[in-house]
């Protein structure tokens, strides 16, 4: 487990630093690095070009020398064994909470007061569908988001779907470290209806952000029952990266827009998936067997069953090593496809680049092949000044 990922559990024992992976059981793999296409190769070296921004993130909350919750963790209190668990911090109240969410049409984009409004032209019979692109974990990162959907001429430079009709899935987290989480997912909404109007389709998975954030709103501090103690959501959220200005911005069309989101899906051969993790294989034998799952679990089942649910999908490293081949085609096997695309784990922890000697960002130039190029890794690491990632498949 990397240090990003922190909660109370039979998977984090103890609260304290976590070491990089060894480097020899890592896999042999490759960067894929597309061909520069709609900004110029210099744009990834301009000022105004954000990809490689961040706030050192682990930097700041867990240094590599002390105890993680020395900065940045008011909310943890040391126990007699020498670890750390969370205090229960007070409750927010989200608003509307208990409210019938709205339904969100996935109608045409509005246009601005007094300007016609050009719809796309229906797609002639047979004609084929646009090309397919994935997105990395964004975390929070809007503008970094915005520059590389720019980057790849998937928006305009105000924001507003460009790509006819291509067909983009995102592949979860899109809160939690970064600045605007709650902007990034106003702006995949947007574009999910600009996109569906202009005959393509946005679409995303959730993540395990997704079930902490969506746990945070509805639970609150209400205890959890962990093997390392009793915890909560919101102290769990709030340890994980959590904005509290994310949170009180939280409306119910967002709650209902996430808590629908499928957690598996398959595309032209591809199976996506946010954590590279077989814990899917918990939950169904097919890809609408667990999607259908983890939508009853949101529904109807109670704060335990939806930790544990949280607790499995923040597992990682399934598919690397010796044996990360055989997990991969035990998920292939099982729900179909012939690759693996999954976000969750960031490539300089599976890569083992995570601090340079010169103290330097880690370098990545593209998504990250590995598992005898079963998997394609997509998280490249935003959150610690690598890349957010927006890649076209096949790769």
């Amino acid at each position: 487990m990397t240090p990003e990922d922190r909660f109370p559990g039979p998977e984090h024992p103890d609260s304290g630093p976590r070491h990089q992976p060894d480097l020899d059981v890592l896999p042999f793999g490759t960067y894929y690095e597309p061909e520069p296409t709609g900004y110029a190769e210099a744009a990834y070296e301009s000022e105004t070009y954000s990809g490689y921004g961040g706030a050192r993130y682990l930097e700041q909350h867990w240094p590599a020398a002390g105890h993680p919750h020395d900065v940045g963790h008011p909310h943890a209190a040391q126990t007699e064994h020498g670890g750390y668990e969370p205090t229960l911090p007070d409750r927010p109240s989200p608003a509307h909470q208990n409210d019938d969410p709205p339904t969100i049409e996935l109608g045409p984009p509005l246009p601005e007061p007094g300007l016609p409004y050009h719809p796309y032209p229906a797609p002639a019979p047979n004609e084929p569908p646009g090309p397919l692109y994935v997105v990395g974990d964004v975390h929070g990162y809007l503008d970094e988001l915005l520059a590389e959907l720019r980057h790849q001429g998937l928006i305009d430079a105000e924001g507003h779907w460009a790509a006819g009709r291509s067909r983009i899935w995102f592949l979860g987290d899109f809160t939690d470290r970064g600045p605007d989480g709650i902007g990034v997912i106003d702006l995949v909404m947007q574009l999910a209806a600009e996109a569906a109007a202009a005959g393509g389709y946005c679409r995303a998975l959730m993540g395990n952000h997704e079930l902490l954030f969506l746990g945070a709103a509805r639970y609150g501090d209400e205890p959890v029952q962990s093997t390392a103690g009793t915890a909560s959501f919101l102290a769990a959220w709030r340890l994980n990266g959590g904005q509290q200005h994310d949170l009180d911005r939280l409306e119910t069309h967002h709650i209902s827009w996430l808590s629908r989101l499928p957690a598996i899906a398959l595309e032209e051969g591809h199976l996506l998936l946010h954590s590279d993790t077989t814990a899917y294989l918990e939950y169904g034998d097919s890809i609408a067997e667990v999607n259908d799952a983890v939508h009853h679990l949101l529904a109807d089942e109670g704060v335990d069953e939806w930790w544990d649910c949280f607790r499995r999908f923040t597992k990682r490293f399934a598919f690397r090593g010796d044996g990360g081949p055989t997990a991969a085609h035990e998920l292939l096997d099982t729900y179909g496809g012939a690759r693996i695309v999954h976000g969750h784990s960031p490539i300089p922890y599976l890569t083992g680049a995570v601090h340079a000697d010169d103290g330097a960002p880690p370098h990545i130039p593209g998504p990250y092949v590995y598992a005898d190029e079963l998997a394609v890794a997509m998280d490249g690491g935003v959150t610690m000044e690598g890349r957010l990632l927006v890649a076209r498949l096949p790769i």
